[in-house]
């Protein structure tokens, strides 16, 4: 597989696009990675953070240009949120805790996508959307993980 695998929670916001929009923008804010100054929409027309993204990355949201339709099955770089079946493949009452996606995530239970590709789904307390999970596989090559060892994993 290569890649490495990260996970973090974002604002909630009934707007997919739009939270994950706010998300990439406070990720932005906190490292701007050295492209001080730029949109998201700026950095990706830039050829150098292209290759910043594709030979690292940032195991966060900023590594994907785009959020998909659930059902659009077009490989990355692409934020893709998941669909109700698949939700309710690992949290069967479909509203899932950021406790039970982390155990999903811990588990296996909810896969990890490919290379440069990254997937996301409302988390709830007490039955009320709070949080987005995001997870994703960044694009490089360079942390690819030696034969039979595990990706790396990064928490935000």
């Amino acid at each position: 597989m290569g890649g490495t695998e990260w996970s973090h929670t974002g604002p909630y916001q009934r707007d997919l696009t739009v939270a994950f929009r706010q998300a990439q923008e406070e990720t932005l804010a906190q490292d701007s990675h050295g492209f001080v100054g730029r949109s998201i929409e700026e950095l990706w027309r830039d050829p150098e953070w292209q290759e910043y993204i594709f030979t690292g990355g940032t195991c966060t949201v900023l590594d994907f240009p785009l959020m998909i339709d659930a059902a659009d099955t077009d490989d990355g770089p692409f934020m893709r949120p998941l669909t109700d079946d698949e939700v309710r493949a690992w949290a069967p009452q479909g509203r899932p805790t950021y406790e039970e996606w982390d155990d999903a995530l811990d588990s296996e239970r909810l896969a990890f996508p490919g290379r440069a590709q990254g997937n996301c789904t409302v988390l709830y307390r007490d039955g009320r959307p709070v949080k987005i999970g995001y997870w994703g596989v960044t694009a490089d090559w360079r942390t690819a993980p030696l034969h039979g060892a595990a990706p790396q994993r990064f928490r935000w």
